[in-house]
């Protein structure tokens, strides 16, 4: 195993690369690693490969003269000499597979670039990652990511058991069955909370400037329909876009056919709460908004650019739309919404959105395994780059504890008094 986990520095060999846009928050849906926005790509990117076992690299970087120079310092024997210590001198070393250490080392390096949204997965993360965008899965049903280094509840889904045990977003994990997240990554947090169905987990939490609380969440099969609809009596037609899965766009396309039927007079576009997925399908459905023009644009290294231009279909655009976010919407919601704002096609009403502004790529490796690595920032039609600031809403609403808990959405309230006041 160790001269074959050697051979992959003296190799070189090509590896077929699926390119996604991870527009989601690459956030982890407490019960399987969330991610999406999938696309084939393109450039030039190659592999040391051996077998099942690989480490990717970019040729473009490999290429260039600080990397080179950086590679020219590095010892690779010191990665043989802590193999080796582990394997020979740790106290349990009967009990470390050499597949464990590998894969460890391999989380590590992608981890040593500083960013949450580059990961290394090994073949178990990455079918609960495929698990995910099918839209079904065990767990508790939320979506996280890391703000100021604490693991901190992006969204709750709908009717599942972390938003029925009280859970909110902003809600901040400090421990998970009373063992401490700080220091954490949220794979790491993600892996206490996910477990069996039917079984419990204790979250604390804080909330605002709230004292600590526990609260208890008893873990279910998630089964999430990203889109839900409803025609009200004054004329509105509601679409709930939970996320962008695999079932979104069909689902959308069908909401869109029964607007057509209906004629509605406004509709109301739900993204609050909503953490990404698809690229292809954020940008389809803002296309049917939008005649012609760019969506969203790529910007990567070295100043290239890559537009996605809207389809042309545009539908929906003489319907007065409004579109509901607050802290919760990210990545896609936030292409989709920050699209249709700059068009002037729609009022956006809530609150700043999260602010999930780059790009992952993902490639499936021999062996089960997949690396996501960040390669881009995205930017609205207009060139507003939302990465870590969000999108302001033309209409400021923020939604109170006191509102939540009586069962008040000044939000959406606000959306039908706009729509009702177009003529």
């Amino acid at each position: 195993m160790l001269n074959s986990i050697k051979n992959i520095f003296k190799s070189l060999d090509k590896v077929v690369w699926k390119r996604i846009g991870l527009v989601s928050v690459a956030l982890l849906i407490l019960g399987a690693i969330f991610a999406g926005g999938f696309y084939l790509g393109r450039g030039k990117n190659k592999a040391l490969a051996d077998g099942n076992r690989i480490l990717a690299y970019s040729e473009d970087a490999a290429n260039a003269g600080d990397a080179a120079s950086d590679a020219e310092t590095i010892d690779f024997n010191l990665y043989w000499q802590v193999w080796d210590s582990l394997k020979t001198e740790y106290v349990d070393k009967n009990k470390v597979k050499d597949q464990d250490l590998f894969y460890g080392s391999l989380k590590g390096l992608a981890a040593a670039a500083g960013d949450p949204y580059t990961v290394f997965m090994d073949p178990k993360e990455l079918q609960e990652f495929s698990n995910d965008l099918a839209g079904t899965f065990e767990g508790i049903g939320a979506e996280v990511g890391m703000r100021n280094d604490v693991t901190t509840i992006i969204s709750p889904l709908d009717d599942m058991p972390a938003q029925k045990a009280g859970i909110r977003a902003g809600d901040k994990i400090y421990a998970v069955d009373g063992v401490s997240t700080l220091g954490l990554t949220v794979n790491e947090v993600v892996k206490k909370i996910r477990g069996p169905k039917d079984t419990k987990v204790v979250l604390t939490i804080i909330r605002d400037k709230e004292k600590p609380r526990d609260i208890t969440v008893t873990r279910s099969i998630i089964v999430v329909h990203s889109v839900k609809t409803e025609m009200r009596a004054d004329g509105i037609y509601v679409i709930r876009v939970s996320n962008f899965n695999d079932d979104t766009e069909d689902l959308f396309n069908q909401a869109v056919n029964n607007i057509l039927l209906k004629d509605p007079r406004g509709i109301i576009l739900d993204l609050r709460n909503n953490p990404g997925g698809y690229l292809e399908t954020a940008v389809n459905m803002a296309s049917e908004w939008i005649e012609a023009g760019p969506i969203v644009a790529e910007q990567f290294n070295g100043n290239r650019r890559n537009e996605y231009p809207s389809n042309g279909r545009a539908r929906l655009k003489n319907i007065p739309t409004v579109v509901l976010v607050n802290e919760g919407s990210a990545s896609a919601s936030e292409i989709l919404a920050g699209a249709l704002r700059d068009y002037k096609k729609a009022t956006i009403v809530g609150e700043t959105t999260y602010g999930k502004g780059s790009v992952q790529s993902l490639s499936d490796l021999p062996g089960g395994s997949a690396l996501k690595v960040t390669i881009a920032k995205w930017l609205t039609p207009a060139g507003d780059f939302i990465n870590d600031k969000g999108l302001t809403p033309n209409v400021e609403v923020i939604m109170t504890t006191e509102d939540i808990d009586n069962d008040i959405d000044p939000q959406f309230n606000k959306a039908v008094e706009i729509l009702k006041g177009k003529k």
